[in-house]
C-alpha cells in the first residue's frame, strides 16, 4: 500500500488561476466554426461566439486566453481585423493549412470572446514582421481612454471604453517562425518593443511576456536575460513581468510524433515519460532566470504545452486536428499537477489549444460538440486555482514501464488548500494494469468529509460525435475515513480529485 501523507499545516506557495490557461490560435478549426460560428448561423450564438462552447468553457472555469497565435501573430497585423467585416483584409494563412483568412474575427471579437467567458486577456504582439509603431498603436487601440487617434479608432469601430490587457506577448517563438532570431538579437528587440506596451492606466496595468526557449535551450534563456538586464537601471526592472517556455509531448519524435489513438503499452509510458520531462524544463530554465530574478519576481509562463500527434487521417495536415485519449486526460493530470507544485515561479500555463487544434478540451463538428478527456481533467483540477499549494508526498511509489529509458512512478500528486479551509488532492495512476490502494493521511486535521471524481478508461478511449460520454467524469465514492486518515484503491490509468473538509 502506498501512503500520501499531506502538510495541512506547511503553505508553499500560491497556486495563480492562470496555471489553468489556454490558447486559440487561427489555426485550422480553433477560432472558425469551434469558438467563432458568426452572427448569421444556424448554430445556436451571442454575437458570433458559439453558445455550447462558452457555457462548457465557463463550467471549466477558464482563467485566461491566450489570442491570435502562436506563429500566426508574428503575421499578424491587427488593423486587418477591424472596423466592417465585409472591408477587413483577406489573407492566406501560410503558417497553417494555406487557407484563406477573412479576419471576421480580430481584436473586438476577442474581447467579446473573453467578456462572455468572464476571463482574463492575453495578446501576442507581432515583433517578426510588425513596427514598433504598430504594436504601439494596437495598444493604444486597446488600452487608452483619452483623446488619440487609435482611441477615436476605436470608438468609431464602435466601442467607447477601452479594454483591460492583463498580459501582452512581446513577440513568439522568435528562435523560430517568429523571425529566426539570436537570443541576442530578440533581446535588443524585446527591450526596444516592450517600452512601447504603454501602461496608461496604472489601476490596469500589463503584464509584459518575453519570448522564452524551446524545450532544452538553456542558452537562449541565459542569453535572452543577459542581454535583457544589461546595464538597466533599478527602477526600469519592470521591463518583464514573465519568460516564456514552449513544449509539446511527441511521442516518436518531432518528424513522427504518432497516433492519437493507435498504440501500445510501451508508447504510453514513452508518452508519460516525456509529459513528466516538463519538470526537469521548468527546473532548469527556473535555475538560469534565478541568477537574475532570486525573488522570483518574473514569472515563468508555459504558454504553449500538450501532446502533439500524427493529424486524423483525411485531415488538412496544417489543421493539427487530432483526437483525445485517456493517455491526454494524463498528460494533462501530470502536467497540471507539475505546474501546482512549481507555483513559485511558475505564474501561468496554456495548453494548446481550446478548441478541434492538438490536444483540445472540446471537438466541433457543426452542431455537434464533445467534450474530451482532457477538458474533464481540467474541470476536476479546477478548484486548485487561487488555493495554496500544501506540502505533500508519496512514499511506497513503484518504477513502472517497458523500457529503461521511459520508466514512469505508478503514481503522482499535487495537493492544496482553498480559503475555506478545503483540501484539493488531484492524483494520477500511471500504470497501464494496476490499481493502486492509498492510504492518506494527514498531519493533525479529522477529515469528516471526502468527496471525489475520477476520469478513467481504456488507455486508447476517447469520445466521439457517435459516442460524446465513452469518457467523462465519475463520482468516486470507495472511500474509508478513519480520523485523520483515508483509504481508498485508485484504478489503473486514472485521474482522481479529492476534496477533504
Amino acid at each position: 500500500m502506498a501512503k500520501l501523507y499531506i502538510n495541512e499545516n506547511h503553505k508553499k506557495g500560491h497556486i495563480n488561476p492562470e496555471l489553468y490557461g489556454h490558447f486559440s490560435e487561427h489555426l485550422g478549426r480553433c477560432i472558425y466554426e469551434g469558438l467563432y460560428v458568426g452572427e448569421n448561423s444556424v448554430i445556436p450564438n451571442q454575437n458570433g461566439m458559439r453558445t455550447d462552447v462558452v457555457e462548457a468553457l465557463k463550467e471549466m472555469k477558464i482563467p485566461v486566453l491566450r489570442w491570435p497565435g502562436g506563429c500566426f501573430a508574428d503575421e499578424y497585423h491587427w488593423k486587418d481585423g477591424i472596423g466592417p467585416k465585409e472591408k477587413r483584409k483577406k489573407m492566406i494563412n501560410t503558417h497553417w493549412g494555406g487557407v484563406v483568412e477573412d479576419n471576421s474575427f480580430g481584436t473586438h471579437e476577442f474581447f467579446e470572446l473573453c467578456e462572455q467567458l468572464g476571463c482574463k486577456t492575453y495578446i501576442n504582439g507581432n515583433v517578426g514582421s510588425g513596427t514598433v509603431q504598430e504594436m504601439s498603436e494596437w495598444v493604444e487601440y486597446m488600452t487608452f481612454e483619452g483623446v488619440s487617434p487609435m482611441a477615436d479608432l476605436r470608438k468609431a469601430n464602435g466601442h467607447e471604453k477601452a479594454w483591460k490587457v492583463d498580459y501582452f506577448g512581446v513577440g513568439n517563438e522568435n528562435w523560430g517562425c517568429g523571425g529566426n532570431m539570436t537570443p541576442q538579437f530578440y533581446a535588443d528587440n524585446y527591450r526596444r518593443y516592450q517600452t512601447y506596451v504603454r501602461i496608461y492606466d496604472d489601476q490596469k496595468p500589463i503584464s509584459k511576456i518575453c519570448g522564452g526557449a524551446n524545450v532544452a535551450d538553456y542558452y537562449w534563456t541565459e542569453e535572452v536575460l543577459k542581454k535583457a538586464f544589461d546595464n538597466v537601471p533599478e527602477q526600469f526592472h519592470g521591463l518583464m513581468d514573465g519568460l516564456s517556455l514552449h513544449y509539446y509531448v511527441h511521442p516518436e519524435g518531432w518528424e513522427i510524433k504518432g497516433s492519437a489513438t493507435e498504440f501500445d503499452d510501451a508508447v504510453w509510458y514513452k508518452t508519460l515519460s516525456k509529459a513528466l520531462y516538463i519538470e526537469e524544463l521548468i527546473e532548469k530554465h527556473g535555475a538560469i532566470m534565478d541568477q537574475y530574478d532570486p525573488e522570483k519576481k518574473i514569472g515563468m509562463i508555459v504558454d504553449e504545452w500538450g501532446g502533439w500527434y500524427t493529424v486524423e487521417p483525411g485531415t488538412n495536415p496544417g489543421f493539427l486536428y487530432q483526437q483525445n485519449t485517456m493517455r491526454d486526460a494524463l498528460i494533462a493530470g501530470l502536467s497540471l499537477n507539475i505546474f501546482n507544485q512549481h507555483c513559485d515561479r511558475v505564474k501561468m500555463a496554456n495548453i494548446a489549444q481550446m478548441v478541434n487544434v492538438l490536444q483540445s478540451v472540446i471537438l466541433t463538428e457543426g452542431e455537434k460538440m464533445v467534450l474530451t478527456p482532457t477538458y474533464h481533467v481540467f474541470h476536476m483540477y479546477r478548484d486548485h486555482q487561487d488555493a495554496d499549494l500544501l506540502e505533500s508526498y508519496i512514499a511506497g511509489t513503484k518504477e513502472i514501464g517497458k523500457e529503461a529509458e521511459f520508466k514512469v512512478p505508478n503514481l503522482q500528486e499535487s495537493v492544496s488548500v482553498s480559503s475555506d479551509g478545503t483540501i484539493h488532492v488531484t492524483l494520477n495512476n500511471l500504470s497501464v494494469s494496476e490499481a493502486e490502494e492509498i492510504e492518506l493521511v494527514l498531519t493533525e486535521k479529522s477529515i469528516q468529509k471526502i468527496t471525489a471524481g475520477i476520469v478513467t478508461g481504456a488507455i486508447n478511449a476517447y469520445n466521439t460525435f457517435e459516442e460524446p460520454n465513452k469518457i467523462q467524469e465519475q463520482t468516486f465514492d470507495q472511500i474509508k475515513i478513519t480520523g485523520n486518515k483515508a483509504v481508498f484503491t485508485i484504478p489503473a490509468c486514472s485521474v482522481m480529485a479529492l476534496h477533504i473538509r
